[in-house]
């Protein structure tokens, strides 16, 4: 093997069946999806049934109900509701509100009765709402808000005033994301805790940063947040496996991406369950939010015109592989690997591709690497064969337990990966149609997830 990074790919990372690090407090801890009602315009009942049963499925304890303006989303959570009624009393699937601060306006104190029309007594008082174990207080968040006084003359005062009045229908626990320095923590009163949204991402990462701290980047951007999380306040922690969006001017102008290599997923949910103490809630960005490709429910709804790089690139696979670490970071301890499997995922195309494409290259596009990412569950000692065409494979050795692997892409090749155990292949992960294209018709860096049977 040559350079360190085929060393480290050749070896992978094995983790066994350990025990996560010991907790003092004996405390339940929850995994929930950031769920976008703005892509429900179509939903039925049962297709919001149909998700929730699937969620619950894979160990995901509720969805968080990321909201907006929009009048008909109001009546699509009306929906979610009536499907949660149905659901046999065994699953005890649970929601929050993330109001959307980038979508409701919060100037002044009027703006109120937007949020209040989501959170009437129904809702709040409903069983499906989750609520915070040793106050009972429900647990309501924000994306952004950080520039909203709610007619209040602060931001401080601004949601001492919408938590009042929330309160006045059901008494809230406030875990928003604001994207304010968390120095400032002290000062905003109304929050009981607070979200890091973009803790799971190495946003620090620039084309201009040392190759050493690309690869297998820091994922430390929490220590901040908890360091000015006290007197008990709770602290949720986001994961999320991939980010890339690709919309021009004419539009919603983002087109960049963040590192998602180095098993991102994995590596971050490793990191979480060591840190499990300090930890209360994660929360899996995300469930359906195509427009950033980092979905892991099924590809279904109305797609904010992000079609040209969803569609066909399916991603469930990363949802049955994050029940694993949800059972781990649950529970305090791996769960015992019953059945040999393969997780893969690679981008469609070169990074340095040229496509005839009206919007450019994505930002940030030097970051990623052209490689095939594999998790492997083996229940044995086995060889595992890492495929691009059918004369082109790398084999490697792993041990019983968890193992990430990696190798190099193929132009206009494809994926395939095999475990071999006692000369038969027990695993075998091929998806059907990905190719590996040398020239794309549009930029595309969302990744294809497959996964064995």
């Amino acid at each position: 093997m040559g350079d360190s990074e085929t060393e480290y790919a050749a070896h992978g990372e094995r983790l066994g069946e350990v025990r996560a690090e010991a907790v003092t407090q004996n405390r339940r801890r929850f995994v929930v999806a950031h769920f976008m009602v703005g892509n429900t315009y179509p939903y039925t009942v049962d297709d919001w049934l149909s998700d929730i049963k699937l969620a619950a499925s894979y160990l995901i304890d509720g969805f968080v109900l990321n909201v907006g303006r929009e009048e008909w989303q109001r009546d699509r959570v009306a929906d979610c509701f009536k499907a949660a009624a149905r659901l046999p009393e065994a699953i005890n699937f649970q929601f929050f509100f993330s109001f959307d601060m980038s979508s409701i306006p919060g100037n002044s104190a009027h703006d109120i009765n937007l949020v209040k029309s989501y959170y009437y007594a129904p809702h709040a008082r409903s069983r499906h709402m989750m609520k915070h174990p040793r106050t009972g207080g429900v647990i309501v968040s924000t994306f952004a808000g950080e520039n909203c006084t709610w007619g209040q003359g602060s931001m401080e005062a601004g949601w001492d005033f919408f938590k009042r009045e929330l309160s006045s229908i059901a008494p809230v626990y406030f875990i928003p994301s604001f994207f304010v320095n968390p120095a400032r923590y002290h000062g905003i009163k109304a929050m009981d805790g607070a979200f890091n949204w973009n803790g799971g991402w190495p946003l620090q990462l620039t084309p201009s940063t040392a190759r050493q701290e690309i690869v297998n980047p820091k994922l430390d951007s929490d220590l901040i947040h908890l360091q000015n999380l006290t007197g008990g306040r709770t602290f949720m922690a986001a994961v999320s496996p991939w980010f890339f969006t690709h919309y021009g001017p004419d539009t919603w102008n983002k087109n960049w991406i963040y590192r998602g290599d180095d098993h991102l997923f994995v590596r971050r949910w490793e990191q979480l369950i060591s840190m499990r103490d300090k930890v209360d809630i994660v929360q899996v960005i995300s469930w359906n939010d195509y427009g950033e490709s980092h979905y892991i429910g099924p590809i279904k709804g109305a797609q904010p015109n992000s079609q040209a790089w969803v569609d066909g690139y399916p991603h469930e696979a990363w949802l049955v592989l994050n029940s694993y670490f949800s059972a781990a970071f649950k529970k305090g301890m791996y769960p015992p690997i019953k059945k040999d499997q393969i997780f893969m995922w690679a981008r469609p195309h070169p990074r340095t591709a040229h496509a005839s494409d009206r919007v450019p290259r994505p930002n940030n596009w030097e970051l990623t690497d052209d490689k095939i990412w594999a998790v492997v569950f083996t229940t044995a000692p086995a060889k595992v064969e890492l495929y691009t065409t059918e004369n082109n494979k790398e084999t490697f050795e792993v041990g019983a337990g968890m193992t990430k692997l990696s190798r190099g892409q193929t132009p206009d090749g494809g994926m395939k990966g095999v475990i071999v155990r006692g000369g038969r292949v027990v695993a075998e992960c091929s998806p059907i149609g990905f190719r590996y294209e040398s020239r794309p018709g549009v930029y595309n860096f969302n990744a294809a997830v497959c996964m064995s049977y």
